[in-house]
């Protein structure tokens, strides 16, 4: 897992929020008691969970004690969540303590691997008729991430990391559909190509340096990181150039998983 700047993570805001929202849409419960929010991050999608089920025990799972920390100050939101505690936690080896009503987890399940065995476990987690509710990125193979590859075999920096480009870490649905129909009673998966609309100059690379480019960069020196950054950059300009206002466009994919135990 990378270390995570909350800063640079919220300079992106609205687009981020937008998939919370669009899953938290999809879940049909209508009074769930106990919710975990894994890798609730700075605690947005975690207050907006809070705001449609006021009466519900939420609980913000995050390993990152700067996502936490700006979790715990509210950020732009004045409104205190009295019903939301912020734990910190390794998802990896974490275990409800609870049977929990919902399993909600916005952008943070494809830090994890071998999904084949976490989302059955995460599914035995649930009370009976409980939602596990997930979104996780699948623009893996869009230019925003082959890009980074690319620009790693450009630089004397290619010995840090591994000679090929390593599998994407969000499977096909119909993968996520095999693993979890033998353990799920009903289950809905669906696709959003997210077209965002982005400003500054060359705003991509500010979008991926809150997330997929952070473990990259941080394998790296100062100076590596400027040249690396050159490379980088060059090649996403080419990708995604401003359109004629100034602006640019930035296709983004994001899988969808709600499944009701």
């Amino acid at each position: 897992m990378p270390s995570w700047d909350s800063t640079q993570y919220l300079k992106f805001r609205a687009e981020r929020q937008r998939p919370a929202q669009d899953l938290l849409a999809g879940i049909a419960l209508q009074a769930p008691d106990r919710i975990f929010d894994l890798g609730c991050g700075a605690g947005n999608p975690t207050r907006l969970v809070a705001a449609r089920w006021p009466q519900a025990r939420i609980t913000g799972l995050d390993s990152s004690a700067d996502m936490l920390a700006k979790a715990r100050d509210g950020g732009d939101d004045d409104i205190e969540w009295a019903n939301i505690e912020w734990v910190r936690a390794n998802l990896n080896s974490w275990k409800s303590p609870e049977p929990a009503d919902l399993l909600y987890s916005n952008a943070a399940l494809q830090w994890l691997g071998d999904h084949e065995t976490l989302f059955p476990r995460l599914m035995d987690m649930l009370s009976p008729g409980g939602v596990l509710a997930v979104q996780m990125p699948r623009n893996h193979a869009a230019p925003s991430h082959t890009c980074m590859f690319d620009a790693i075999c450009a630089g004397p920096w290619a010995t840090k990391f591994p000679a090929e480009r390593e599998a994407a870490p969000v499977a096909a649905p119909e993968t996520y559909y095999s693993i979890l129909a033998p353990v799920a009673g009903r289950l809905s998966i669906w696709e959003t190509i997210y077209h965002q609309v982005l400003e500054g100059e060359n705003p991509v690379v500010e979008f991926t340096r809150g997330t997929a480019l952070r473990p990259i960069l941080e394998k790296l020196d100062e100076n590596e990181r400027a040249g690396f950054l050159e490379e980088y950059s060059a090649r996403i300009l080419a990708a995604y150039p401003p359109q004629a206002d100034g602006k640019t466009l930035f296709p983004f994919r994001r899988l969808f998983i709600v499944a009701y135990g």
